[in-house]
């Protein structure tokens, strides 16, 4: 199976505009997620989908590999769909990377991408344990709950009783999905639970999509505001 990475990609971010462009020691946030993705051993293409000519002109620039799309998708899952559907029809696999973890790990695409190995996967992620109380308590970190075989039964950003020896997991924002399914959750309107929890995959689970979740010890780190730059800088250290 031939597999692609797309980071979906736009500059009017509510709470930080520009980010993609932000300076990250000498080189921009956009930069930094496309450099560690070329790394991943599994993933066949890298391509950058955007909105922006900021932005497009940006990654050219650098020598990377972008597209431009439409600046009316509500989610970075839309954005991958319109590319996908640009590209070649070779790519069975799509991987939906998050551009704004300048330090994602091409070893957690390795992993999600392990969880293809399975002909029944039709959409991966990943999740990793949670290790202290207020990072479980923190309502910006989605938990992933799933079932022993790996599927996901839940997503939600609070815990409302917590239980002695029972792991929690925090969800970690990278999809992947077989081409046909990608393609498919995308003309579904938004389901209850996901508008109440803000959380799009919800609206997958509700319509009997199943997803796999796999397990990693890779910790992210994501840029919602202008001060987490500073947090991404001492990682850098």
């Amino acid at each position: 199976m031939k597999v692609i990475g797309i980071i979906p990609s736009r500059y009017n971010s509510t709470r930080f505009p520009g980010k993609p462009l932000a300076d990250i020691n000498g080189k921009s946030m956009i930069q930094r997620v496309y450099e560690q993705c070329i790394k991943s051993s599994r993933l066949d293409e890298v391509v950058v989908a955007t909105d922006d000519n900021r932005i497009l002109s940006h990654v050219k620039q650098f020598g990377g590999k972008v597209i431009m799309t439409s600046s009316i998708h509500t989610t970075g899952t839309e954005r991958c769909s319109e590319a996908s559907k640009k590209l070649s029809n070779e790519y069975s696999i799509i991987v939906n990377i998050q551009g704004d973890e300048p330090l994602i790990n091409p070893l957690q695409i390795d992993e999600l991408l392990m969880l293809f190995n399975d002909e029944n996967t039709q959409i991966g992620t990943l999740a990793y344990k949670i290790d202290n109380l207020a990072e479980l308590k923190n309502k910006n970190n989605p938990k992933a709950i799933f079932d022993n075989e790996g599927y996901a039964t839940n997503f939600c950003r609070v815990i409302e009783s917590t239980k002695k020896n029972i792991s929690y997991y925090k969800h970690i924002g990278l999809y992947a999905y077989r081409r046909d399914i990608l393609n498919t959750i995308c003309i579904i309107p938004p389901s209850k639970n996901e508008i109440k929890e803000k959380l799009e995959q919800l609206r997958w689970l509700d319509n009997n999509y199943k997803i796999r979740v796999g397990k990693t010890l890779y910790k992210s780190y994501s840029v919602d505001i202008p001060e987490d730059i500073e947090k991404i800088k001492l990682q850098l250290i």
